[in-house]
């Protein structure tokens, strides 16, 4: 057994580890890999136009939305095994956010989070965030494979590709997607039978764990994915306020069209999240590229504006609230009493 003395030696030893390799992480990626001089230009020669602070003010506010939005989110789904405060949550999505930073597919996220509980068994913690993410990532893949249905009729030849399948394949194939990913999120229960058969008999605690999965209703993951929705929604606009910002003349509803399908394409590419940004905005500029040369619209300074909103939108999203999260690092009990 481990003495008291030694766990808090060990539990300050690891978050001071964390909080210098996180901002390590931050400080290479902000000043070394991209120069953040040209994203705050590429605002400033936009300063004097109308709304500027407005839409810029709405979009800060949306920060705060997005991410008290998920901690809501998680908060409802831990009541299966402990019950916290929201402001507390929310701390813990932020300390999540913050260990993901250097973990393939943010994995680390789910660590920051669980060593915030008291009593909830961690590994149940982590089953219960598995839900939270699925229903995020399901909501993800739904959005844009209803996006892509709108997207590929009306930019692409289907014909010339798809062998005379055209407009209603494409319809048809979305509607079974969705009715497919929708069935997989609302059986999620499967996912405890599955775990329960694949592990060892003798592994009696982890398959006591792992039935955590079984105690949701479908009311309950109807109201899981309905705030996964809100989300989706809301970083969607506010990609959609940054590129009205930066000039980009584009209709909201052809904005979240483009978006939905650049998220698709991320959801399904495994990536570090400091490397997803150089991804995020090779996919947005060669969708929004082909958008506007197939509309026959020449937009001044596209790529510039179109990458400045992906990496903005990361970076509110995802390097403050990260910066944020360190500040609540010490609440992590890595070793309990």
């Amino acid at each position: 057994m481990i003495s008291t003395k030694l766990k808090k030696t060990y539990n300050y030893f690891i978050r001071i580890v964390l909080i210098i390799v996180s901002y390590g992480f931050i400080y290479r990626e902000l000043f070394q890999k991209r120069d953040i001089n040209e994203l705050i230009s590429a605002f400033t020669r936009r300063i004097d136009s109308n709304g500027f602070y407005l839409i810029l003010s709405i979009v800060f506010i949306l920060i705060i939305i997005n991410w008290m939005i998920e901690a809501r989110k998680w908060q409802y789904l831990l009541r299966k095994i402990e019950k916290i405060p929201l402001l507390r949550s929310f701390y813990a999505v932020l300390t999540g956010i913050s260990v993901s930073l250097f973990t393939p597919n943010r994995m680390g996220e789910y660590f920051g989070r669980i060593f915030i509980l008291e009593k909830a068994n961690h590994w149940e913690g982590i089953f219960v965030t598995v839900v939270g993410s699925f229903s995020q990532l399901i909501t993800t893949l739904v959005c844009g494979v209803v996006g892509a249905a709108f997207f590929l009729p009306g930019y692409i030849d289907l014909d010339k590709y798809l062998f005379g399948v055209g407009y209603w394949g494409i319809y048809f194939t979305a509607v079974v997607s969705v009715a497919f990913f929708l069935m997989i999120f609302f059986n999620i229960s499967l996912f405890s039978r599955i775990l329960d058969r694949l592990s060892k008999r003798e592994w009696t605690k982890f398959r006591s764990h792992v039935k955590v999965f079984q105690s949701y209703t479908t009311k309950e993951l109807t109201h899981v994915i309905s705030l996964s929705f809100a989300r989706y929604l809301v970083f969607n606009f506010q990609y959609y306020l940054l590129l009205k910002v930066l000039g980009v003349p584009i209709p909201i509803l052809d904005s979240f069209m483009l978006t939905s399908v650049m998220y698709f394409v991320l959801a399904i590419i495994p990536t570090i999240a400091l490397t997803e940004l150089g991804i995020r905005g090779m996919v947005s500029i060669a969708l929004f590229e082909y958008y506007f040369q197939t509309n026959g619209i020449f937009v001044d300074s596209l790529n510039i504006a179109v990458f400045t909103a992906s990496s903005t939108l990361w970076l509110i999203n995802i390097i403050i609230p990260a910066i944020l999260g360190t500040i609540f690092v010490y609440r992590l009990k890595f070793f309990r009493r």
